[in-house]
């Protein structure tokens, strides 16, 4: 019914780097940052040292996205080097965790900057926020269940509003150092501390500034949309990720022109803040900005995590369900109606959003060391599998020592929200092996689920997608107890 894979249309491979990185992390993550840090200066090392780590994570998903050419990212990656438990773990707690408290965190702080000029002096109501928020992601889901176009072109306009917000955030900060507001900025004064340094606490920094450079790995979840991925992974990374450094690093240092630390870690909504004191009767332009840019963030999260659920049930770790797309659109309609269920329950249980960032910052970076510790054992496995791409081992060590210390200082600083996350990660362990590892069900079984999968695939107008277009059409099965459907000739 459909000879297309989940996207008839090709990525900009720079424009989608740069505009999936540069999201609401840069309006958010400031705060997260300097409270951990303990100082402006040491908030602003861990600017540049996570842009660095992450252009190194970056490197390193190159060669593994070119040698192991498979839409799904990390989840493909692990799943192909340490076996089907570790990939379904990966999947599954992305499903739980780490896309649901992402959207959920980006639909919140849309809520956030959207309500805050109605209520100047004062928090906006938490079931404000939590509403304004489920809207924001049914909309977008909708969207992206209609067209893929219409995904991208959302894409393409809500960047605008994100680069303008961060353009005037950077300009004014300069003008403000030309006029010589740069107290903040000083040596003598960079490094005053508003509490005591602590290590576990520096680490909660990075993974809160880790949470505004998510998305360094979207090209890996789809390349197999990408043109010439030997050729424009490595040169995205390349560009953008160093682009987007000096972005995040400067608007830090022009937040600091304008208010002190503790003006900074008062504010709920720090570009709105920044924009009220430089601004004027201008200042209104701000939060219009930066709600554009986090509605964008939003609309390429769910993007994103569609296809690593098409991808998860494409390779039976999901329900095959998932791995259909609509018969005229080509949208994988399941998998983003079942990514968009546990986002609005994220966004109900919590409105804390920091909490939130150090929750679904360790599971993250737990996996992005486990993929990269995948690429030294590729390595040592396969020494002579064809590598279009091929980086030097110190880069993924670099990575793993910095992985290790984040991890344990982490966990060590907030015990309760990281141990949580491992402990709803190991619950995938008895799933998988009813769910995937068992593979001679009860015959009721097999029946139910294809009559399920059968009502939905009418409901949903889905059916599997081909690749290529088969010899000869293909017939139905006289059973269909499977709850397989025509996919013949347009």
């Amino acid at each position: 019914a459909c000879g297309h894979t989940v996207s008839p249309h090709r990525i900009n491979v720079l424009r989608a780097s740069e505009s999936n990185i540069i999201g609401s992390g840069i309006f958010v993550s400031p705060k997260g940052v300097l409270e951990n840090a303990s100082s402006v200066g040491v908030a602003i090392i861990v600017w540049v040292t996570t842009g660095v780590i992450t252009a190194i994570g970056a490197l390193c998903y190159a060669e593994l996205g070119v040698t192991i050419p498979k839409s799904g990212g990390d989840y493909s990656y692990v799943k192909d080097i340490f076996g089907g438990l570790a990939g379904f773990l990966r999947l599954w707690i992305a499903v739980l965790v780490i896309y649901p408290t992402n959207q959920a965190v980006i639909a919140l702080t849309f809520s956030n900057y959207v309500l805050h000029p109605l209520f100047p002096t004062c928090l906006p109501p938490i079931i404000g926020l939590r509403l304004l928020a489920a809207v924001c992601l049914l909309l977008l889901t909708w969207v992206n269940c209609y067209s893929v176009r219409w995904a991208t072109c959302v894409q393409d306009v809500f960047t605008a509003g994100k680069l303008l917000a961060l353009a005037l955030i950077i300009i004014m900060g300069f003008v403000q150092i030309c006029k010589g507001h740069y107290y903040w900025l000083e040596p003598a004064h960079a490094f005053e501390t508003f509490c005591d340094y602590n290590v576990g606490l520096i680490a909660l920094s990075f993974l809160q500034g880790s949470f505004a450079y998510g998305g360094w790995n979207f090209l890996n979840y789809v390349t197999e949309e990408l043109v010439d991925p030997n050729k424009n992974l490595p040169r995205a990374i390349f560009i953008s990720i160093p682009v987007v450094t000096f972005v995040y690093v400067f608007a830090n240092v022009a937040y600091v022109t304008a208010m002190s630390p503790q003006e900074l870690l008062a504010s709920n909504a720090v570009a709105v803040t920044f924009g009220e004191k430089l601004l004027g009767v201008m200042s209104w332009i701000m939060p219009i900005s930066v709600a554009l840019s986090t509605f964008g963030g939003v609309n390429g999260s769910l993007f994103t995590s569609s296809r690593l659920f098409f991808a998860g049930a494409r390779e039976g770790h999901l329900p095959r369900l998932l791995a259909m797309i609509h018969v005229k659109r080509c949208t994988p309609i399941p998998a983003l109606l079942f990514t968009v269920s546990p986002d609005k329950i994220t966004a109900s249980i919590s409105h804390d959003i920091y909490t939130l960032i150090n929750y679904v910052g360790f599971i993250n970076y737990l996996f992005y060391g486990v993929t990269v510790a995948g690429q030294i054992v590729l390595r040592i496995k396969e020494p002579n599998m064809h590598r279009p791409i091929k980086v030097s081992l110190v880069w993924p060590v670099i990575y793993l020592l910095f992985w290790a210390f984040l991890l344990i200082f982490s966990l060590y600083s907030e015990p309760v929200v990281c141990g949580t996350g491992l402990a709803i990660m190991m619950t995938g362990v008895p799933v998988y092996f009813l769910g995937v590892y068992w593979e001679n069900k009860p015959k009721c079984f097999d029946v139910a689920t294809g009559k399920v999968t059968y009502l939905c695939q009418k409901l949903c107008l889905v059916v599997y997608p081909v690749t290529e277009e088969p010899k000869e059409p293909l017939k139905k099965d006289a059973d269909e107890k499977a709850g397989d459907t025509v996919q013949t000739h347009d």
